[in-house]
């Protein structure tokens, strides 16, 4: 497994950060972040060093379907499964990405409002 000593979610993996810890396996890990943007806004993390959804290869599915799975398993455990939720990765700077660690953010418990496309 890679990580970066200087990534931000990789040192939070690695537990040398402390954060609210929600969810975690030896693939992905899922947390509170310290920004929130809704009521409920968790970041969910692969626990390897990927920079951003477009450094994805071959052989990513299980990983992906991993994050899928935590994220609708905290979806209902944060009771935001029935009302509605998001799940948000930003990709580059001009997407907003601030840490280059793929990760999604889950945002619910009020209306979101529709994106500008």
């Amino acid at each position: 497994m890679t990580t970066s000593i200087s990534c931000v979610f990789c040192r939070i993996a690695s537990g040398e950060i402390p954060s609210q810890i929600l969810y975690q396996d030896d693939q992905v890990m899922a947390f509170r972040d310290i920004h929130p943007q809704a009521p409920v806004h968790i970041i969910i993390i692969p626990r390897e060093h990927i920079e951003s959804i477009a450094a994805i290869g071959e052989g990513s599915e299980v990983l992906l379907m991993s994050m899928i799975r935590t994220a609708n398993e905290l979806a209902h455990k944060e009771n935001v499964a029935k009302s509605g939720y998001r799940l948000v990765t930003n990709t580059g700077p001009n997407a907003g990405q601030e840490v280059r660690h793929l990760h999604w953010h889950l945002l619910g418990g009020k209306p979101l409002g529709p994106l500008v496309c």
